[in-house]
């Protein structure tokens, strides 16, 4: 079947794009001492130093994304979180290493104009569309 090659080709150069913060994010949580599981191609990660990390961020987070690789708090709220964090992990594979530098100036722009960084952001409107964790 042609369409499933192209598909599974899709799939393959999204992981590749990708892959500079998939490597950068599996670094950090082997220096945080993450426990690791691979759950439908995405690795997902968690443990305490993670945790601790998450709880500081201004808006605080049960889970954050980076790459195909997603760091939660705990098994629990990967669990909670993973439907709204894999839309972040299809937009890393199409955005690739452009995904942090245009979160973060949505993010910055909409601060400068008063708005909700976060909320406001549209990659997490995006994500927030297929989940209630509003």
């Amino acid at each position: 079947m042609p369409n499933s090659r192209f598909h599974r080709c899709l799939i393959v150069l999204g992981y590749l794009w990708a892959s500079p913060n998939s490597l950068l994010a599996l670094a950090i949580g082997l220096l945080l001492g993450g426990r690791f599981k691979m759950v439908d191609g995405v690795v997902e990660i968690h443990g305490k130093h993670i945790a601790r990390i998450l709880q500081r961020f201004p808006n605080p987070a049960a889970a954050i994304t980076i790459g195909h690789v997603v760091m939660g708090q705990t098994l629990r709220m990967l669990d909670q979180t993973r439907r709204h964090e894999r839309v972040h992990v299809q937009q890393y594979a199409r955005w690739g290493p452009f995904f942090l530098p245009a979160y973060t100036l949505a993010s910055g722009f909409l601060y400068a104009i008063g708005r909700d960084g976060y909320r406001d952001n549209p990659f997490e409107i995006e994500a927030f569309a297929v989940d209630d964790l509003r």
